[in-house]
């Protein structure tokens, strides 16, 4: 649509049915998320208010443990306005969000992401590759017959490594602390749920 190929014969056939179906499929997926209520049987909350409620009614810090670490970490993403300050021109406001889940070992899990349904297509490339399964095999089998030992590793918010594409910010919510809510922010980093920012890490 962005490119104006609705009319090609080769597109204008299908795509109106395609446009259904992400609809759909969009729906149920946020009415799925909407309605889990519990994981593990764990009551999983969706917004911060709430992981706090369950926190205070269950006498733990479990969601509130989860929210500091998570807010430690992407702390490197955000340059904070002073008060006063005005928004440059150009930058355009999204709505962040926590999302929270419960691990296989119950560990609580928050997650900080970017509205990156708010903001407009990037011009340029936002395909971030991976690595192919056969390139794999192939490194463990000339591990094997090198008898070489192989090492791997988990970067941590991977993404929050590379600077933003995007020129957006935010207003600092409950999750960022009492001092700092209501303050405007700058997103600096490719945060997750920016639409570049697979591409910024790639």
């Amino acid at each position: 649509m962005r490119n104006e190929l609705q009319d090609e014969p080769a597109f204008r056939w299908w795509i109106k049915h395609t446009l259904r179906r992400k609809k759909y499929m969009l729906k149920a997926v946020k009415t799925r998320y909407s309605k889990q209520a519990h994981k593990f049987g764990i009551q999983v909350p969706q917004s911060v208010e709430e992981a706090l409620e369950i926190d205070r009614l269950t006498n733990t810090t479990f969601w509130f443990d989860a929210i500091q670490k998570e807010m430690k970490n992407v702390r490197v993403a955000f340059k904070f306005l002073d008060t006063g300050e005005r928004v440059p021109i150009g930058y355009k406001w999204i709505k962040c969000h926590l999302i929270f889940d419960v691990k296989m070992d119950f560990t609580r899990k928050a997650r900080f992401v970017a509205g990156g349904h708010m903001t407009d297509p990037p011009s340029t490339l936002t395909y971030s590759s991976v690595v192919s399964r056969d390139s794999v095999r192939i490194a463990f089998m000339l591990a094997a017959l090198n008898d070489v030992d192989l090492l791997a590793v988990d970067i941590g918010n991977a993404y929050l490594n590379a600077p933003t594409r995007e020129r957006v910010y935010t207003t600092a919510g409950l999750e960022f602390g009492a001092e700092l809510q209501g303050q405007s922010v700058h997103i600096i980093r490719a945060l997750y749920g920016l639409k570049s920012s697979g591409a910024a890490w790639r």
